[in-house]
């Protein structure tokens, strides 16, 4: 009973730091986040000093308002469309580097500098690349006489939205290719020897061992990914700033947009809360199928 009591509090003090952690940088500003959204939280209210109980007014305004749905549906696209890319470019990367070849581990490093570099130098970076004038992405497809115009891959409606998916994509598949390499290490190469044996060409070993082993690990980047695309709104700013037309606008990007641009901080601080409440139910449902996975 004593050796019990004794355990249960050795493992809340190690828990500690990182509770008070927890409630300090995390529960408080959650805290007055919720309280400022039910607030007319302007910049003439807070110059006041008075910032009027409005109840969920301001929830109810975001929630019948024609721009949230819209960004709201732009958002999913952005996701969608960046966890596809990224996750996919990424796990056939992480297969390929699961072998080994000369200056393997040098050439893995070198493909962590994407992720490494600020979002707003990589954002500034792509910008000057993708102009549809001087940009040498358009001047590469004219070398090429793959196009005859040029491309407006930051100026038109269509063309914005998978530009910026696509330097996401750049800049997440490093992180892909990392967490899945490493999950491919913890495979035990003796089950890939007896499925040899047994005559399982590349395509058998990926299906009935590689990903069965590989799903826990695919989940969490997958929910990681997801999480991470939803809050990030340095990308899309850096390219577009949210244009041309909204066309870019991101839940991340209004939420900006309504807090630095319009001076709404209640109503910056109700999308910031829809976007905890997205991300709160996705990192449920990757625990539940983290669980499952891991009892398969």
């Amino acid at each position: 009973m004593r050796a019990r009591r004794r355990d249960t509090v050795v493992r809340a003090a190690f828990l500690a730091p990182a509770a008070v952690y927890l409630l300090l940088f995390l529960g408080r500003p959650l805290v007055d986040n919720i309280e400022a959204s039910l607030r007319e939280s302007t910049a003439t209210t807070l110059l006041r000093g008075q910032a009027p109980f409005t109840g969920p007014d301001n929830h109810v305004r975001l929630l019948t308002s024609d721009e949230f749905w819209r960004a709201a549906a732009t958002t999913g696209l952005y996701t969608a469309g960046s966890l596809v890319t990224q996750f996919t470019a990424g796990l056939a990367l992480a297969v390929f580097f699961h072998r080994r070849f000369p200056l393997g581990r040098l050439v893995r490093s070198l493909m962590l500098l994407p992720w490494l570099m600020p979002l707003v130098a990589t954002g500034t970076a792509w910008r000057w690349m993708l102009d549809a004038d001087d940009g040498v992405v358009n001047e590469a497809l004219r070398a090429l006489h793959l196009v005859t115009s040029d491309v407006p891959w930051l100026t038109g409606t269509q063309e914005a939205l998978w530009s910026v998916v696509l330097v996401n994509t750049w800049v997440g598949i490093p992180f892909n290719t990392a967490l899945l390499y490493t999950g491919l290490q913890a495979i035990p190469p003796q089950v890939y020897e007896a499925a040899r044996l047994d005559g399982a060409g590349p395509v058998l070993l990926f299906r009935y061992i590689t990903w069965p082993q590989l799903r826990p690990t695919a989940t969490v980047v997958l929910a990681l990914g997801v999480i991470y695309t939803l809050r990030a709104p340095d990308i899309v700013l850096a390219l577009t700033g949210g244009g041309p037309a909204g066309a870019t606008q991101t839940l991340a990007v209004l939420a900006y947009e309504q807090a630095y641009t319009q001076y709404e901080f209640g109503r910056a601080a109700a999308t910031g809360n829809v976007l905890v409440l997205v991300s709160l139910v996705l990192a449920l449902i990757h625990l539940r199928a983290l669980r499952r996975a891991r009892r398969l």
